[in-house]
């Protein structure tokens, strides 16, 4: 984890933009262990009840092609978001992932659609989306 200092504002700035209407979604920094995501709970609380944002402690983020297998895979994220429906997505779209896995159905353009949904999700542009598809050499079968 970050600084102390660092993991506040990043979550601060993070649902501040999320109450905005700027992302629906947002990701904490990961975490490595439980000891840290409870240390920040308190803090989460108070600044979720300042922005009356909600959150979720994720200790199985959705991994796709978007992010660097390594940057989350084993870690722990806050979930920031103010509408309920996009939590509810995002469990949805963890739900089509480990479906199309247990089809050995998560490939091409099925496994790109995922990543590319999570992306929306978190309020990318399609350009960006893309880009960071495109670019991420560490994806988690790829190892």
């Amino acid at each position: 984890m970050g600084s102390w200092d660092y993991q506040c504002g990043v979550i601060d700035a993070f649902n501040e933009i999320v109450r905005a209407g700027v992302k629906k979604l947002a990701l904490s920094h990961p975490v490595a262990t439980q000891k840290e995501a409870e240390q920040l709970i308190p803090f989460v609380e108070q600044i979720t009840a300042h922005y009356q944002t909600k959150w979720k402690l994720e200790k199985e983020l959705l991994i796709t092609d978007l992010f660097p297998y390594s940057a989350n895979q084993g870690k722990i994220v806050f979930l920031f978001y103010e509408d309920p429906v996009v939590f509810e997505t995002y469990l949805t779209l963890k739900q089509r992932k480990q479906a199309l896995l247990e089809k050995n159905a998560y490939t091409g353009s099925k496994r790109r659609e995922i990543a590319c949904c999570f992306g929306r999700l978190l309020s990318y542009s399609e350009e960006a989306i893309a880009r960071l598809i495109d670019e991420n050499s560490e994806k988690e079968d790829e190892l």
